[in-house]
This record gives C-alpha cells, sequence and structure tokens, in this order.
C-alpha cells in the first residue's frame, strides 16, 4: 500500500473532488439529489476543485457564491434537504480524506467542510422563510 501524504496541490485536489463526487454519485440516499440537479458533471467537478483549491490553500480561482447555490438546489428540491444528508454528505467525505491523504491540509478540509455544512444548512433555513 502506497504512503499516504498530504493535499498539496490542484491536482490532489482534484483527485479528492473525483473520488469523492463518485462516492455521491452511487450513494442511495445524496446520490438522487446530486444527479437530478447537476447536469454537466465534468463542469461541477471542475468548479469544486476550483472551490476546494481556494479553501485549503487560500488561492485560486473560485469566484461563486456556495450559500446562493445551495438555496437553489433547496428550492429544487421542494425544500427537502436536512441536516441528515449535510451528515451524510460529510461523512463521505472525512472517508475518502482518510482513505486517499493525512496531514495538516486533510484537518483543515474536515474542519471547513464541518462549518461550511452547519453555515449552508442555517442559509438554507433562513431562506425558506423568505
Amino acid at each position: 500500500m502506497a504512503t499516504k501524504t498530504d493535499i498539496k496541490d490542484r491536482k490532489d485536489v482534484s483527485l479528492l473532488v473525483n473520488t469523492f463526487y463518485g462516492k455521491v454519485r452511487k450513494d442511495k440516499i445524496l446520490g438522487p439529489i446530486f444527479n437530478s440537479i447537476i447536469k454537466d458533471w465534468d463542469a461541477h467537478l471542475e468548479l469544486l476543485t476550483d472551490f476546494w483549491e481556494t479553501q485549503f490553500f487560500r488561492k485560486g480561482k473560485y469566484l461563486g457564491n456556495p450559500v446562493t447555490a445551495h438555496e437553489k438546489v433547496d428550492d429544487m428540491t421542494n425544500r427537502t434537504i436536512t441536516p441528515e444528508h449535510f451528515g451524510f454528505w460529510l461523512n463521505l467525505w472525512f472517508e475518502t480524506l482518510d482513505e486517499l491523504f493525512e496531514g495538516d491540509t486533510v484537518y483543515i478540509a474536515k474542519n471547513r467542510a464541518q462549518k461550511m455544512s452547519t453555515m449552508l444548512f442555517m442559509q438554507m433555513y433562513q431562506h425558506r422563510s423568505k
């Protein structure tokens, strides 16, 4: 078995994102949500690689708004997304990180995803009252 290393560059971020979303797409709970919303997976994976590269290294080309994107997804799914969905997502994220990498950036990846998931769900929930 190969020795795991930390997430060092865009190539590593791309491996993480592609491996993780490969699992998400097949997941019996998350897959139907993601597969019904995302029509161009290649473009979406590139966008997510941009996003996480920016998160991990504080440099990159992501310029989107994840709050607005998740509010739209919540609307498109008739506001059926729950905190449990975010929990399933986080469990897969942690599992994929631990399978592929180890190190300080892995800790950052887990920490940011955990904080972000809480914030995104709260923003979606507040958006529902509008």
